[in-house]
């Protein structure tokens, strides 16, 4: 790489461009999981779409490869790379909602919160995860759940058009009318096909909610796991509600008296009046034991969607493996029980998310997210904010993983997977989609440019 093209390439960006000997590389190039470090060559901090199409043409034509950063939250760390070109759009964080049309254009940089913030204001809410932070970007090009999936569906099947950088530089709208297989392949295909510079969500009425976490002791896991089981698929739409075996956080403001016990924990997110939503709890909370502490209750969506930010800040060690589900059978409980007894940290944990309702009403084929008839959406994450527990966390999320697989369905999760992402593991998760997607990364990126991801090879690679 010719100095003189280095120079030239820095000064047709309108954003920085760190490069190792800067003071802030080290601080710009760090990681949301702690248990990853990368070091790039250069990090390319775009501000607008031309700095996108001016740093890919740049690593294009000097051999460099490419990791694609949105909000950053990536677990493996695919948000950047070794010795290559980290295009980073973090702070490409526009959000302008349409409240007439119930629609909202955002920009790569956004977290989740970001939206959640400028979209309350008006009554609304775009689908997405539970922790706020999270970036939109790769949440939504990997799928999305959250609370308001039973009601409204994926995030992925809220967006309606984006924008694209290509490999080859040129920049591409996808939605239903242009370019539709390519905004078939955006909607869970992950970032195989191009750098998405711009998403047009659909919003939908959320403003005030019943939510709030449950908890019991562990011992009453068993019994919890079961009752939600049975319910849940007979609740209504508007109940949004995940099962977690994890730890008390030994913190305020949680109950000095039960702070550090393992515990089962139903989250649940009501979009509707409160009396409605208490209604609907009651029916499940009846027929339980008496929890630890039952903290449900109305509150701002956003709120509910940043409660659990303080647990998780950037730079904690992270290892996470994930399933689908199709059956929770009583042998499956037990092995997640036995598992989660031996949890090696208190941030540790696992969820069941559900995968029903709208998600459920589209057609396995009709977007590249493919597994439909899946009923949660399970992760197992070792997580500490120590190095040196690395290795623990690891092995036990491995272990767990193993114990309660036999009981999955084939595949999992994208945005879920760590290293566990090869061929295989992909054509299982993509199932008949997968092909298609094959070819779709032949037509858009056929050199397979964008390869630092949950890799979807074009054939002659």
């Amino acid at each position: 790489m010719q100095a003189m093209a280095t120079e030239t390439f820095i000064g047709n960006m309108r954003g920085p461009v760190i490069r190792r000997t800067d003071v802030d590389y080290d601080a710009v190039r760090s990681l949301y999981n702690g248990m990853i470090d990368k070091s790039p060559e250069m990090i390319a901090r775009c501000t607008d779409v031309a700095d996108v199409v001016t740093a890919v043409n740049f690593a294009r034509q000097n051999d460099l490869k490419v990791a694609i950063r949105g909000g950053g939250h990536n677990g493996p760390g695919l948000g950047s790379v070794d010795d290559g070109l980290m295009i980073d759009m973090s702070m490409m964080k526009g959000v302008r909602v349409n409240p007439t049309a119930c629609t909202v254009r955002v920009g790569p940089g956004c977290t989740q919160g970001d939206v959640d913030h400028a979209t309350h204001a008006y009554g609304l809410a775009v689908p997405a995860g539970i922790v706020s932070t999270t970036g939109i970007a790769g949440l939504t090009l990997g799928g999305g759940t959250g609370y308001l999936t039973r009601k409204y569906g994926l995030t992925s099947d809220n967006l309606l058009e984006a924008d694209v950088v290509l490999a080859d530089g040129r920049i591409v709208t996808a939605n239903k009318s242009e370019n539709a297989d390519l905004y078939w392949g955006l909607r869970g295909g992950g970032g195989n096909f191009g750098i998405v510079t711009s998403f047009l969500f659909q919003a939908h009425p959320v403003n005030m909610v019943y939510a709030g976490p449950v908890f019991w002791d562990l011992e009453n896991a068993r019994t919890v796991m079961q009752r939600y089981r049975d319910f849940l698929p007979g609740a209504p739409e508007e109940l949004g509600a995940f099962v977690g075996l994890k730890t008390v956080p030994p913190m305020d403001p949680f109950p000095a008296e039960h702070q550090g016990k393992r515990a089962c924990a139903i989250i649940a997110c009501h979009n509707g009046p409160t009396e409605d939503g208490q209604a609907v709890m009651a029916k499940l909370l009846g027929t339980l034991p008496p929890p630890l502490f039952n903290w449900m209750g109305e509150m701002p969506y956003p709120t509910l969607q940043s409660m659990f930010d303080p647990f998780f800040p950037k730079g904690l060690q992270w290892y996470w493996r994930g399933d689908f589900v199709k059956e929770l059978t009583d042998e499956a409980i037990d092995a997640h029980v036995t598992q989660a007894q031996k949890l090696p940290s208190t941030l540790s944990l696992m969820h069941l998310y559900p995968i029903d309702g709208a998600v459920r009403r589209i057609g396995k084929g009709d977007t590249a997210w493919n597994t439909r008839d899946a009923t949660w959406s399970m992760v197992i994450a070792g997580i500490d904010p120590n190095p040196q527990k690395a290795g623990e966390i690891t092995r036990w999320t491995k272990g767990y993983w193993e114990a309660v697989h036999p009981y999955s369905a084939e595949g999992g999760y994208v945005n879920f997977m760590m290293d566990d992402g090869d061929d295989n593991r992909l054509k299982a998760t993509y199932g008949d989609n997968y092909d298609r997607l094959v070819t779709l990364k032949a037509k858009y990126d056929p050199t397979n440019f964008f390869r630092v991801n949950q890799n979807i090879r074009p054939l002659h690679s």
